[in-house]
């Protein structure tokens, strides 16, 4: 699916790679359920050795709606702020990551599913307040930089949802082998 460049796209996207999710998430066995996650060295990116079971993607992709809701309600309520809260930036956003799964650690899996329910759902309502116009032409809002506000909500929903599944298919791999 090409990355959404509208409203009604992104709306189409956002929903269906979350109900992807959930029905990956719904699919899994015990033995994938409880198995941690372990990846091939080979995989760079640091969220490959970050996350070790369901509880940790599904925390990880709350707290980036958190993010998001905040950085677009308060700038619109005129308190200017970036995405990324101090001291984080694009360079070392992999840190506030690390952050996010400490703070999760302690928090049970079906937690973790209904705060991500409510924080799509909250994105999702939040999306609906804009028009194509609002989300998808860039210098409507200068405090999105050179990017659309759209963009924000499509990394934030469908592509974070995409990157998700990817990782459960991958350990789902890795339990079959």
């Amino acid at each position: 699916m090409p990355r959404p460049t509208s409203k009604s796209e992104l709306i189409s996207a956002a929903s269906e790679t979350y109900e992807q999710l959930n029905e990956l998430i719904t699919s899994l066995t015990q033995t994938e359920l409880l198995t941690p996650m372990k990846f091939s060295e080979a995989k760079k990116e640091a969220h490959w050795r970050r996350d070790k079971n369901l509880r940790d993607v599904l925390t990880h992709l709350y707290e980036w709606h958190q993010l998001l809701t905040n950085w677009v309600t308060s700038n619109l309520e005129g308190e200017t702020r970036p995405l990324l809260p101090q001291p984080y930036n694009w360079r070392n956003y992999g840190e506030m990551n690390i952050e996010f799964w400490k703070k999760h650690q302690d928090t049970p899996l079906e937690e973790a599913k209904e705060l991500l329910e409510k924080s799509h759902q909250e994105v999702m309502n939040l999306v609906d307040t804009f028009s194509n116009e609002e989300l998808f032409s860039k210098g409507v809002y200068p405090w999105t930089g050179n990017n659309a506000l759209g963009s924000y909500f499509v990394s934030n929903l469908s592509s974070h949802y995409n990157w998700a599944i990817k990782k459960l298919k991958a350990h789902r791999r890795n339990c079959k082998a």
